[in-house]
């Protein structure tokens, strides 16, 4: 149970921080930018996007169980504030 103390341990230092498991990915788009892969996951059950960036291409995550730590954010697009999600730890579960 090594990762459930390293996932309380990240809450209790960060408060904004939230931690859901054994969520279902209804879709998961790959774009790249520059050096990163941008990464948007749709979870059931939420309307607000998922999002965040890692160097490589990761599999498809559709259909997919995930464990996944995040934190409430805004992204101005078009000049539109839009809540979205930035994931910091995504794992399946």
């Amino acid at each position: 149970m090594i990762m459930k103390k390293e996932i309380n341990n990240l809450l209790d230092k960060h408060k904004n921080l939230i931690h859901s498991e054994n969520q279902k990915v209804l879709s998961h788009v790959q774009r790249e930018s520059e050096e990163w892969v941008l990464n948007t996951v749709m979870i059931e059950g939420c309307d607000i996007p998922f999002k965040y960036n890692r160097k490589k291409r990761y599999k498809n995550l559709k259909g997919a169980r995930v464990n996944i730590t995040y934190y409430p954010s805004t992204q101005v697009i078009a000049g539109l504030d839009m809540e979205i999600m930035k994931a910091t730890r995504i794992k399946i579960s």
